[in-house]
């Protein structure tokens, strides 16, 4: 059976770059092509002396083979599902991301599966491109962490999740980002700068009524001795933040604001110029993740930066540790959460 691939530097005659073949090895190596495929699958009856010629040949041509084609040809299959409720929240495909960059790196095919809100165990399992195939999920959220509690116990399985497991075991697999320690620094910064309080709108919480991050903000406020006012819920959207603020924004004892994302900020941003409220003047606004466009508004945010696809790339790593024990490199450490000073926030003007 015939496996496609690249090669490196061969141009046909339209002088565009061309693949490498499998009959391009077998010419080069003086074989047949079955005798090529028997080498790439790892099949006996091969000769040492053989087997060298082939891989030369596959060296000098930079030949890659196509992993569909091995699977077909009853190759092994190296590949991995991941579990998400979604794919354009910017901390889900930044997580996604950073998966699929490691899983392929590491010679793994990638396949994606987008949950639904309900799914259940019988849903979630056949998901999987192959019975027992590899999972990871991104369990931010109610829908991946359902999934994640759903996959049976035999198959191999890792996660991002919004904080840290009770379960000793479930920590060896499962990695995080310390929201709930991100959201007190940007609190407690916002009460440096002079503020009397921090009010906070919250995004939905896959393992509680209290999310991380809205614990973080409050432990900030009950170390520093001030008042919690009542936390706004919001939902995940630019909209949501600014239908969630509008009201809130008219009282101007109100002068800094922590959002659960970016997209919130947005959101607040846009109501508090409908109210007349100067940013950074009279009000501050924080937002979390630092996602591509906060550094880019007028003014811009300043924010919570999240390494969610280094998160990614820790998943995997720790999935493939699993399956290959001997082959997998150290886990990758991502960064710490950082404050990210920038104009929406800001002390008090005398006028405020």
């Amino acid at each position: 059976m015939g496996v496609t691939g690249h090669m490196q530097g061969q141009d046909d005659p339209s002088g565009r770059v061309r693949s490498a073949s499998i009959w391009d090895v077998a010419r080069v190596a003086g074989v047949s092509q079955q005798t090529v495929s028997r080498v790439i699958n790892g099949k006996a009856k091969v000769s040492g002396a053989t087997r060298a010629k082939v891989l030369d040949a596959i060296a000098e041509l930079g030949y890659r083979p196509n992993r569909l084609a091995q699977a077909l040809a009853g190759g092994p299959v190296r590949s991995v599902t991941v579990l998400t409720s979604d794919t354009a929240l910017y901390g889900a495909a930044a997580t996604l991301r950073g998966m699929e960059e490691a899983a392929r790196g590491a010679g793994f095919s990638v396949g994606i599966s987008v949950l639904d809100s309900d799914s259940g165990m019988t849903d979630v399992v056949s998901r999987l491109n192959r019975p027992g195939e590899a999972v990871m999920v991104i369990a931010f959220d109610g829908p991946g962490l359902r999934a994640l509690h759903a996959l049976p116990a035999d198959v191999a399985v890792t996660a991002a999740v919004e904080h840290h497991p009770e379960s000793a075991g479930d920590r060896r697999w499962q990695v995080w980002l310390d929201d709930r320690a991100a959201a007190a620094q940007a609190t407690r910064y916002l009460l440096s700068l002079g503020h009397r309080t921090v009010h906070y709108l919250a995004i939905p919480s896959s393992t509680s009524t209290i999310g991380q991050r809205t614990q973080g903000w409050l432990d900030a406020l009950e170390g520093a001795g001030r008042p919690a006012p009542e936390p706004l819920q919001g939902g995940w959207s630019p909209r949501s933040g600014y239908m969630a603020s509008r009201g809130l924004l008219e009282d101007r004892s109100v002068t800094a604001v922590l959002c659960g994302n970016d997209d919130l900020a947005l959101g607040v941003m846009r109501a508090a110029r409908e109210a007349g409220r100067d940013i950074p003047g009279d009000l501050s606004v924080i937002g979390f993740d630092d996602s591509p466009a906060s550094a880019y508004l007028n003014p811009s945010l300043t924010t919570v930066r999240l390494d969610f696809e280094g998160l990614g790339r820790a998943c995997f790593s720790l999935l493939h540790r699993k399956l290959e024990p001997e082959a997998a490199a150290p886990v990758p450490v991502w960064d710490e959460p950082a404050l990210i000073l920038r104009e929406s926030s800001g002390p008090l003007s005398r006028n405020a």
